[in-house]
């Protein structure tokens, strides 16, 4: 099979470039004598004649670049920022914003050193693992979603800060995220609850599983409709793993707090498992409460 090389040069031999010197002769007085009958006073000294071989092989090389060997049109493709995407691609635009606003809770299965008396914080291995699990399992569903793994906990100290300020700092981010996305749908602060074992983990079909626990704020000015998402949220989770949710507590009275949940219509803070579960029983229920929000948003479309 011929490659393009060979088509262009064999287009060269049928219609070559050099055209012969009678003709150049001819057309150059022809040129002569229109410009002086238009009036021109400048003198034409020499003239290059492009022949129709060339015009054939312009519409040759624009054949191959746009159409394939089965004759259909091929994708145009465009570079930004060193990475090459098609027109033809439809991208997905985030629908799920993850955050934490207490970013270090931590678990003691999980740090053999920690003292079960002590504040179970790690910088390594805390709850934006359960973040970065959730959106995951999301990308394999399909649907986009932006993990926010900001260092609140390191914030605060650079900036002397404390403990309670943590919605604050979490909250610019959120605003920013909101701000430039208007495709979000969901938002959710993951956090670990404090609980005991006995409380926060429940065993379904041999497994253990961690529970979790949806915190709507009284407070937030949107504390009726993300009250309406949280028990949605809670309700279709019962069908599938009875007993797996905690079910939907309100807070934020004493002390006052919104989490932020006025930004959005369908925000809820999670306590996901408490002090005394694995990231392996963590990651079995965020897998569920995934197929959760999958349902929740092809029902919704």
């Amino acid at each position: 099979m011929q490659n393009e090389k060979d088509l262009f040069n064999m287009l060269k031999e049928m219609y070559p470039q050099h055209p012969r010197k009678d003709f150049v002769s001819t057309t150059e007085n022809t040129l002569r004598q229109r410009a002086r009958s238009m009036g021109k006073k400048r003198i034409i000294t020499k003239f290059s004649v492009i022949t129709s071989g060339v015009l054939v092989c312009a519409f040759i090389f624009s054949w191959l670049l746009f159409f394939n060997e089965n004759g259909k049109v091929s994708e145009v493709i465009h570079s930004v920022g060193g990475t090459s995407s098609s027109y033809a691609m439809d991208e997905k635009e985030p629908v799920v914003y993850i955050y934490h606003s207490h970013n270090i809770e931590s678990f003691i299965p999980e740090l053999p050193e920690q003292k079960t008396n002590q504040m179970v914080n790690s910088q390594t291995k805390n709850v934006t693992l359960i973040g970065k699990e959730l959106s995951s399992k999301l990308k394999e569903m399909q649907i986009n979603s932006i993990h926010d793994e900001t260092d609140i906990a390191g914030i605060l100290k650079r900036k002397g800060l404390y403990f309670p300020d943590s919605y604050k700092v979490s909250r610019e981010n959120l605003q920013k995220v909101l701000a430039e996305n208007d495709s979000i749908r969901m938002v959710f602060d993951i956090h670990r609850d404090s609980t005991k074992r006995r409380e926060s983990t429940i065993e379904i079909k041999g497994k253990e599983y961690a529970r979790i626990k949806f915190v709507v704020s009284k407070t937030s000015g949107n504390y009726e409709t993300n009250k309406r998402f949280a028990t949605q949220l809670h309700e279709q989770l019962e069908e599938l793993y009875p007993g797996l949710s905690i079910g939907v507590i309100e807070k934020g009275i004493n002390p006052q707090n919104t989490y932020n949940q006025e930004l959005h219509d369908n925000s809820v803070l999670l306590e996901m498992g408490g002090i005394e579960n694995t990231l392996e029983e963590m990651y079995r229920t965020t897998d569920i409460f995934a197929q959760v929000l999958e349902d929740i948003l092809e029902k919704s479309k």
